[in-house]
Protein backbone atom coordinates (compact mmCIF):
# COMPACT_ATOMS: atom_id res chain seq x y z
CA UNK A 1 0.00 0.00 0.00
CA UNK A 2 1.53 3.51 -0.91
CA UNK A 3 1.81 5.61 1.35
CA UNK A 4 -0.31 8.91 1.42
CA UNK A 5 1.27 11.64 1.01
CA UNK A 6 0.61 15.72 0.37
CA UNK A 7 2.57 18.56 -1.43
CA UNK A 8 4.01 20.70 1.57
CA UNK A 9 2.47 24.51 0.00
CA UNK A 10 -0.73 23.04 -0.81
CA UNK A 11 -1.85 20.27 0.09
CA UNK A 12 -2.17 18.68 -3.46
CA UNK A 13 -2.67 14.73 -2.85
CA UNK A 14 -2.28 12.78 -6.10
CA UNK A 15 0.37 10.56 -6.93
CA UNK A 16 2.78 9.65 -9.88
CA UNK A 17 2.91 5.91 -10.44
CA UNK A 18 6.11 6.39 -8.49
CA UNK A 19 4.15 7.17 -5.20
CA UNK A 20 5.55 10.76 -5.15
CA UNK A 21 3.53 14.07 -5.30
CA UNK A 22 2.87 14.73 -8.89
CA UNK A 23 4.66 17.67 -10.78
CA UNK A 24 1.49 20.72 -10.33
CA UNK A 25 1.71 24.37 -10.13
CA UNK A 26 0.26 24.94 -6.42
CA UNK A 27 -3.17 26.97 -6.02
CA UNK A 28 -3.26 30.29 -4.02
CA UNK A 29 -5.01 30.25 -1.51
CA UNK A 30 -5.93 33.19 0.12
CA UNK A 31 -8.68 34.82 2.28
CA UNK A 32 -9.63 38.47 2.19
CA UNK A 33 -10.49 38.79 5.55
CA UNK A 34 -11.37 42.80 5.15
CA UNK A 35 -12.99 44.33 2.53
CA UNK A 36 -12.47 47.74 2.20
CA UNK A 37 -12.27 49.03 -1.32
CA UNK A 38 -14.38 48.15 -4.65
CA UNK A 39 -13.95 49.39 -7.62
CA UNK A 40 -15.23 48.51 -11.16
CA UNK A 41 -13.52 49.99 -14.18
CA UNK A 42 -13.03 48.85 -18.11
CA UNK A 43 -14.77 45.69 -17.31
CA UNK A 44 -12.19 44.74 -14.16
CA UNK A 45 -14.10 44.59 -11.04
CA UNK A 46 -11.25 44.88 -7.94
CA UNK A 47 -12.11 43.94 -4.37
CA UNK A 48 -9.47 45.65 -1.82
CA UNK A 49 -8.61 45.23 1.28
CA UNK A 50 -6.78 42.96 4.39
CA UNK A 51 -5.53 39.18 4.04
CA UNK A 52 -5.93 36.66 7.14
CA UNK A 53 -2.62 38.16 8.34
CA UNK A 54 -3.57 41.46 7.95
CA UNK A 55 -1.33 42.41 4.99
CA UNK A 56 -3.03 44.50 2.10
CA UNK A 57 -4.44 42.07 -0.45
CA UNK A 58 -6.23 42.84 -3.91
CA UNK A 59 -8.16 40.49 -6.33
CA UNK A 60 -9.55 41.53 -10.32
CA UNK A 61 -12.35 39.61 -12.00
CA UNK A 62 -13.35 39.99 -15.33
CA UNK A 63 -17.21 42.02 -14.25
CA UNK A 64 -18.67 40.79 -17.00
CA UNK A 65 -17.37 36.75 -16.10
CA UNK A 66 -18.22 37.66 -12.39
CA UNK A 67 -21.99 38.91 -12.95
CA UNK A 68 -22.42 35.78 -15.28
CA UNK A 69 -21.43 33.36 -12.14
CA UNK A 70 -22.91 35.41 -9.37
CA UNK A 71 -26.32 36.48 -10.09
CA UNK A 72 -29.33 36.91 -7.47
CA UNK A 73 -29.57 32.79 -6.59
CA UNK A 74 -26.06 32.95 -6.09
CA UNK A 75 -26.41 35.97 -3.22
CA UNK A 76 -29.61 34.28 -1.68
CA UNK A 77 -27.44 31.18 -0.73
CA UNK A 78 -24.56 33.22 0.66
CA UNK A 79 -27.38 35.24 2.38
CA UNK A 80 -28.96 31.77 3.93
CA UNK A 81 -25.16 30.44 4.55
CA UNK A 82 -24.57 33.83 6.23
CA UNK A 83 -27.61 33.22 8.70
CA UNK A 84 -26.71 29.82 9.33
CA UNK A 85 -23.07 30.89 10.56
CA UNK A 86 -24.57 33.46 12.45
CA UNK A 87 -27.44 31.52 13.87
CA UNK A 88 -25.46 28.72 15.07
CA UNK A 89 -22.02 30.74 16.16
Amino acid sequence: MTEYKTCNKCSYDILDSEGEVMEHECLIDKRLHEINTFQCVDNELYLRGKDEYGEDFQICFDAFNFLEWIDKEQIEYIKQKVIEYVENK
